[in-house]
């Protein structure tokens, strides 16, 4: 089997960057949704998929309309939950829990927010979901974190050696199967 091309896109820049948004909902900026439609040009897919939060889902719209595509939601590649830090600045929170939370977000999650591996999980039944055909996914940095820890077997330090900034595109060549496997073949920027 040849696999299928799968093509991770970040959502643009939000009209408030700087925060820690996970479920806070906060449309792109018109220069972010430039910034994808520009990533998602070239691309051959035949199937849009995005994350429901609005920085995702007005990029994929747009992309759709270029591409003669409805961007199909699905909540499950939505960012990690911040609980209690969601929609605040780094800066403002307690310098030490946020330390613990960058070291192993799985033992020291947010306060009141979303586990690691309940991201992980997430993510793996997304992955599971998907038909296998070239796709392009509309999400989050800590969704592609994720399914690059999925799919390619990168640990905790190795999802975080690297900057995913805002239109960060990942593409990857899926082999699908029980415990479905890729190659990463592209980081745009």
């Amino acid at each position: 089997m040849s696999g299928y091309r799968l093509h991770l896109l970040r959502h643009g820049e939000p009209v408030q960057p700087g925060l820690m948004l996970g479920r806070t909902d906060m449309a792109p900026t018109p220069e972010g949704i430039d910034q994808c439609l520009r990533q998602a040009r070239g691309l051959d897919v035949d199937q849009l998929i995005a994350s429901h939060l609005e920085r995702c889902r007005l990029p994929a719209e747009a992309i759709g309309a270029e591409q003669d595509m409805t961007p199909a939601l699905d909540p499950r590649w939505r960012e990690l939950d911040f609980g209690d830090w969601d929609g605040r600045a780094a800066a403002d929170l307690d310098a030490e829990a946020l330390g613990r939370f960058w070291a192993d977000p799985d033992t020291s999650p947010p306060p009141g927010g979303e586990r690691w591996s309940d991201l992980v999980d997430r993510i793996s039944a997304a992955l599971s979901g998907l038909t296998p055909r070239p796709t392009l996914i509309l999400t989050h940095g800590g969704p592609m974190r994720a399914a690059l820890h999925l799919l390619c077997g990168f640990d905790m330090s190795q999802l975080w050696s690297f900057d995913l900034p805002y239109g960060a595109l990942l593409s990857f060549q899926v082999w699908p199967g029980e415990q479905p496997s890729a190659q990463l073949t592209g980081l745009g920027r």
